[in-house]
């Protein structure tokens, strides 16, 4: 920047004062090292596909304007502008496009300096959150294999996990620690491939519009188990794989009218209520059940409720068929 305000200090282009010169000059140097910073974050084959598509777009642009040059030899005025309007329209499209198709380029294939080169996909990046760091459950299902790719952990998400941990509530601070234990235990991982990125956003001081932010950049999907930032990424058309849901999905398939075994764990906000749990974590509500707290009773399923916290069970438990079913077993017991 100095060097090229000075230099327009001193040539005065366009023959401007030296001071507006070198303020031009500085102006010019900032707009390079914006660009140099853009540049930095995208992939060789992005640019190399940018450099073709722009290319190949300005000698198409270079003929069309000949066409127009030799058609209207006599306008001035339209022609220059419809030239000069056509050369930036076809290179900034070319550009674009070749960019976007770059990540169709196998750099590898080419050997040499580009032998080294990470092909890394869209769909394969996946961002992690603070909270489904904190939660833990991601290194259990990564290690199963049943997620691929590149998980992304941005720099800003370790630097709140670090907040956490030092925190001075306890509660706060345990949270944090197991969070990086998480993500140590997710790096010793030889199966994934992790990437620590640097991207920041200072503009931007929520992290979870951080996280979309990055989202958009990379074109990855943001791994978390918020449900507000599950319904944002929605808005803003960003991809999210939400653990929660993963969990429900996996919850068994229950039908009104089957039978299924329990353990009554408390009374129920309703009277004769009593309620149990699966073991993935799934509420019964049991009509009829109060009496039986601290038992494994037998009931039947009246109805599912699916919400967005989770799945409800519903059932009723019969107190004559239990009956029954003990004076059965006295009998046969004592014949």
């Amino acid at each position: 920047m100095i060097t090229i305000a000075a230099a327009a200090y001193f040539l005065r282009p366009g023959a401007l004062q030296p001071w507006p010169a070198a303020a031009v000059g500085a102006i010019v140097g900032c707009l390079i090292v914006a660009f140099e910073a853009r540049v930095r974050r995208i992939s060789l084959q992005r640019l190399l596909g940018a450099a073709v598509g722009s290319i190949f777009a300005i000698l198409g642009a270079y003929l069309m304007t000949l066409v127009l040059g030799q058609a209207f030899p006599d306008n001035r005025d339209t022609v220059p502008f419809l030239q000069v309007m056509i050369l930036l329209w076809m290179t900034y499209c070319g550009m674009v496009i070749g960019a976007n198709k770059g990540e169709m380029l196998n750099l590898k294939a080419l050997g040499g300096m580009f032998g080294n080169e990470i092909v890394i996909a869209k769909e394969d990046l996946k961002i992690l959150d603070t909270s489904v760091i904190i939660d833990g459950r991601i290194a259990d299902i990564a290690e199963t294999g049943f997620i691929e790719g590149t998980f992304i952990i941005p720099q800003f998400v370790l630097r709140e996990l670090q907040l956490v941990a030092d925190s001075s509530d306890s509660l706060k601070r345990n949270r944090g620690r197991r969070g990086l234990d998480i993500l140590s235990r997710i790096q010793k991982n030889p199966d994934l491939h992790i990437r620590i990125v640097e991207e920041d956003f200072p503009q931007v001081r929520d992290v979870d519009m951080k996280l979309l932010e990055l989202a958009k950049l990379l074109n990855g999907k943001v791994v978390t188990n918020d449900f507000n930032l599950n319904k944002v990424a929605q808005i803003h058309g960003v991809e999210v794989l939400n653990i929660n849901e993963l969990a429900n999905s996996l919850r068994p398939v229950v039908l009104p009218g089957e039978l299924m075994k329990v353990f009554i764990l408390k009374e129920g906000k309703e009277q004769s209520q009593g309620i149990a749990y699966l073991d993935d974590g799934t509420m019964v509500v049991v009509d009829n059940a109060r009496k039986m707290i601290s038992k494994t009773i037998e009931i039947s399923v009246t109805s599912v409720l699916q919400t967005t916290a989770g799945k409800m069970i519903f059932g009723r438990f019969d107190e004559r068929v239990h009956t029954a079913e003990k004076v059965a077993a006295a009998l046969h017991y004592n014949p």
